[in-house]
């Protein structure tokens, strides 16, 4: 139920991809904005993100993640950048899976480790992520633009 992302998911995906960006707050970004990720995500080229869905007949979650050098770990790490379920999936452990899915991709290049970041008022993606990963004592801080 789990593969890579493929040409012929980009409506399916953007669908996806666009209630993502909306629960962030991001209701109109350009068509343009889509068509650059989609493309890096099938691109194959090395360093690039990494696209995978949850496919049951039709798309219910996506995963995009991107390995990435590391000056503390030799082997590099891995960063899990989105996660997204559409509603209908929610609570059905696509969200899980998913993640499950970049442990395993990380685990397969020997590369154990696996973050990711979400907001503090996401309660039940972090429902999830605690029991699936640790809580980071780390603060973010954001250039001021």
């Amino acid at each position: 139920m789990i593969r890579p992302l493929h040409p012929d998911d980009r409506a399916a995906w953007q669908a996806l991809y666009q209630g993502y960006q909306g629960f962030y707050g991001f209701h109109d970004r350009p068509q343009e904005f889509y068509d650059r990720a989609f493309a890096r995500l099938i691109s194959g080229q090395a360093g690039d993100f990494h696209g995978l869905v949850y496919d049951d007949g039709g798309l219910l979650g996506l995963v995009h993640y991107v390995f990435h050098p590391n000056l503390w770990r030799d082997e590099g790490v891995c960063y899990l950048q989105d996660l997204f379920t559409s509603q209908a999936a929610r609570g059905k452990g696509v969200g899980r899976a998913l993640i499950q899915s970049v442990y395993d991709a990380a685990d397969a290049a020997g590369v154990p480790t696996v973050y990711w970041l979400t907001a503090e008022d996401n309660y039940a993606g972090r429902m999830l992520y605690d029991r699936v990963g640790r809580k980071s004592p780390f603060i973010r801080y954001n250039r001021p633009v």
